[in-house]
């Protein structure tokens, strides 16, 4: 009997998906190549943002996350990481008020000439009556 045959398990290999530890692995794998996938365009998002940085040292951060790229990643978020969150807090600020404000624009209410004859309207048909006719007329012109 030859030694190869006396350490053989009986067990063959399924491929891939046939053992479980290789699935975990696999997976693992993944989600950690996502999560720096989401780091890395976050900091290139954040050097783009970052309107103090001048365009030299830019294009250097560019460079190292290219032929330097886990630790390029690790020096950004610790060297940087408290004003990437301050910018992309301000930026959320900046959206969240010219939203705001596309709202307001886009939302106007009616003119109080608009108001008084819909409130006219409604006298004329019968649904409201004259007080309160009256009432959403001094409320339209104040």
């Amino acid at each position: 009997m030859r030694f190869i045959d006396a350490v053989t398990t009986g067990y063959q290999y399924q491929g891939f998906w046939g053992s479980l530890g290789d699935l975990i692995w696999w997976f693992l794998w993944v989600f950690v190549f996502v999560a720096y996938l989401f780091a890395l365009f976050a900091v290139i998002s954040d050097l783009f943002r970052d309107h103090e940085l001048s365009g030299w040292w830019k294009a250097v951060w560019i460079i190292f996350l290219i032929f330097v790229p886990f630790l390029t990643l690790l020096v950004y978020l610790i060297a940087r990481g408290n004003g990437m969150a301050k910018r992309g807090a301000a930026e959320a600020n900046q959206i969240q008020a010219a939203q705001d404000a596309y709202i307001k624009s886009v939302a106007t209410s009616a003119s109080p000439s608009d108001e008084i004859a819909k409130a006219k309207g409604l006298l004329d048909s019968g649904t409201i009556t004259q007080a309160e006719y009256d009432a959403i007329k001094a409320k339209a012109l104040s």
